[in-house]
């Protein structure tokens, strides 16, 4: 029987990025991957040394939080970049989602190719 929706564990697996709208697909514990330009970084003082990001694709957003020895291993594109790729476990509580990081990967030097004309760059 044919039916209008894919099933649920028919999401794509890392090292290929979830689309954002779909990260009510996995269930609670699965391995995603995901990408975006990022919104916001956050690392309150309350938070003893969590860092918080949120990343935006064309699908919306993805709340990730980033614990402080991961945090430690990716500075350097957490601090820096643009556009990551996060790979990490996925945490929901009712309707919140989040990624808890564990490999972050700057993207950055992607944006270049849409400016080029025909995926030149």
């Amino acid at each position: 029987m044919l039916t209008d929706y894919a099933p649920l564990a028919d999401w794509p697996r890392p090292p290929f990025a979830l689309p954002h709208a779909r990260l009510n697909e996995p269930p609670r514990g699965a391995r995603v991957t995901v990408a975006g330009l990022v919104l916001v970084r956050q690392r309150p003082g309350t938070a003893k040394g969590v860092t918080f990001l949120t990343l935006e694709d064309e699908t919306g957003v993805a709340n990730v939080v980033i614990w402080q020895k991961v945090f430690q291993r990716f500075r350097r594109a957490v601090v820096a970049g643009r556009l990551l790729r996060v790979t990490g476990r996925l945490q929901r509580e009712s309707e919140v989602v989040h990624i808890v990081a564990e490999e972050i990967e700057d993207i950055t030097d992607l944006l270049d190719t849409l400016l080029a004309p025909d995926g030149e760059g």
